[in-house]
This record gives structure tokens, sequence and C-alpha cells, in this order.
């Protein structure tokens, strides 16, 4: 009887979807703060929640629109199903990973609407994770789609026009 492999160490990136589920419960509902560090004053902490409270919309909007743009072709996991197709269209036309984007953009958001250092640093380890997660699904994406070099040359990968 042949031995299964463990999900950790799946052929498709099954690591990565259970890094960033704990990393998801941490910015979510993980602790806020750290003896010793500052704490926000007042006129920088309003500044900081509004600031928060934009980033959250406007992530939740660019993630929930691509994944309605991206329909059947959604997978938690880096590597491309098999029947997929190529979507450049809509907010992939911006950002070649705005539901990506879209969560890190509501995770810092929500860091800085708590007014907690600690949840921007669990959204850095996100930002981190996505961007060695998405290294290894272009990597797959380029050698299912022979146009995908080409978006890349195109299209900013997580932050619209920059980067």
């Amino acid at each position: 009887m042949p031995q299964q492999t463990p999900w950790w160490k799946g052929t498709k990136g099954e690591w990565y979807v259970a890094v960033q589920l704990v990393l998801f419960v941490l910015i979510g509902v993980g602790p806020r703060n750290v003896p010793g560090l500052p704490v926000w004053s007042a006129p920088f902490a309003r500044g900081a929640a509004w600031l928060g409270f934009a980033m959250m919309l406007a992530g939740a909007a660019l993630a929930a629109g691509a994944v309605l743009r991206l329909g059947n072709n959604l997978t938690a996991l880096p590597y491309p199903k098999d029947d997929s197709t190529l979507v450049e269209q809509g907010p992939y036309a911006i950002v070649r990973h705005p539901i990506y984007s879209g969560l890190i953009f509501g995770a810092f958001g929500w860091g800085l609407w708590l007014h907690s250092w600690l949840t921007l640093g669990f959204a850095l380890a996100l930002l981190i994770l996505f961007d060695l997660k998405l290294r290894r699904e272009e990597r797959w994406l380029c050698e299912r789609y022979p146009g995908y070099a080409a978006y890349q040359g195109r299209v900013k990968k997580l932050v619209p026009w920059v980067w």
C-alpha cells in the first residue's frame, strides 16, 4: 500500500494555506498588545483609525471584486485548478493578486483601527507569507498559461500601480 504524503508536504502548496489560516486567526482575535510597546497618542490614534477604516473598505472591495471575477477558478491553494482559465479583467487588470492585496490592506487597516502594534506585526507576517506564496503560485501560472509572463510585465503584483 503506497504511503500517503502528509498534508503539510502537499504538492499544491497546502502548507501556505495552513499558515495563512493561523495568521488570519491572530489578526482577527489574537493578542493586541505587548507590555512595553508605546501607546498611540490621541491625534495619531484618531487618524490611524480613519485610515484603517478606509483601508478595510478598500481591501474588502478589492478582494470581493476579485473573488467574483475569478468565479470557478477560485482556490485557496496556490496551485491553479486543472480546468482554470487566466483572468486579466476587472481587479486583475490593476493588480495580479487582488485577493491577497485586499486581505493585506484589510489586515493592516484592522491593525490601525485597533491601534495595535501587535496586529500590525501579524499583518506584516501575512504580507511576507503572501509574497512567498505568490512567488510559487506565479511559477505554476507561468507553466500553465503561455501569456502569463506578458501579464506580469503589464500589471503589478500586490499594490496597484506600485508593486
